[in-house]
């Protein structure tokens, strides 16, 4: 078996080569699978929404820290040798103790939001996290992700994006994550500002072409709740086409 180290070296390797690197999210133990047997897979990625949500919790912190990380680590041991980066969201009031027991339970990488906290907060969150990995002696890829283009004016969302992408990259932060819809020439601009192999963005119906985002120097784009969308979609046209007198769709896999 791959160390955690190891991981922890392949991942950072992912984002900083030359190619994007796609990561498909996935919530529990089956998606793991599915997802890791995959061939193209490289790494996995989970959603904190999806996870919550796969256990009858809303977004937003309200799923208890113990049952994400329970979670993540059945992801962890279902996905064997390849890495696994966790959203964490913002830490559950506890960045650098949540980044720690994630290292403990296997995660190489967590997502870690601002929540648009003022900068000095959420520095300082960014910090305790890097410590944290740094005290396990892990080469841990910890994705800062801001709000910006969620939580504020869309006219000044691209200022205050940069402005937080270079303190929470010079706090340590391996990259910079910027959910949202973003058009070229945002992304290009991040780019410019951050450095190549340096933001991440977030697959979403809209979003730029992924040959594209490679082009423009974009390091990964994962699809956080959406892939689970797409599931749960299936999910539900299945069920629509039953009550209707249909059955299952001619093309479907036994994966499980």
């Amino acid at each position: 078996m791959t160390s955690t180290a190891e991981k922890a070296t392949r991942l950072q390797e992912l984002h900083a080569a030359p190619e994007l690197l796609l990561v498909v999210n996935v919530w529990d133990a089956i998606t793991a699978k599915v997802v890791a047997e995959t061939p193209g897979t490289q790494a996995l990625a989970t959603p904190s929404h999806g996870i919550a949500a796969s256990r009858g919790y809303p977004d937003g912190e309200k799923i208890p820290r113990d049952e994400m990380i329970a979670e993540v680590a059945l992801i962890v041991r279902t996905a064997g040798d390849l890495p696994v980066t966790a959203d964490l969201e913002a830490g559950y009031g506890d960045p650098g103790g949540t980044i720690a027991r994630a290292i403990e339970a296997g995660a190489v990488g967590a997502n870690l939001e601002d929540q648009m906290k003022p900068l000095g907060d959420a520095v300082k969150a960014v910090e305790a996290a890097v410590a944290a990995a740094q005290k396990a002696g892990v080469d841990f890829v910890l994705n800062a992700r801001t709000d910006a283009f969620i939580k504020t004016d869309p006219e000044t969302a691209l200022a205050e994006a940069i402005t937080r992408g270079r303190a929470y990259l010079d706090a340590g932060a391996s990259n910079f994550f910027v959910p949202g819809k973003l058009d070229e020439t945002q992304v290009a601009r991040l780019v410019e500002e951050l450095g190549e192999r340096k933001v991440n963005l977030i697959g979403i119906p809209g979003s730029i072409p992924l040959k594209r985002a490679q082009e423009l120097g974009v390091s990964r784009v994962s699809y956080g709740p959406w892939s689970q969308n797409v599931a749960l979609t299936a999910l539900a046209k299945l069920a629509e086409d039953v009550y209707a007198g249909g059955g299952l769709p001619a093309d479907t896999r036994k994966l499980n």
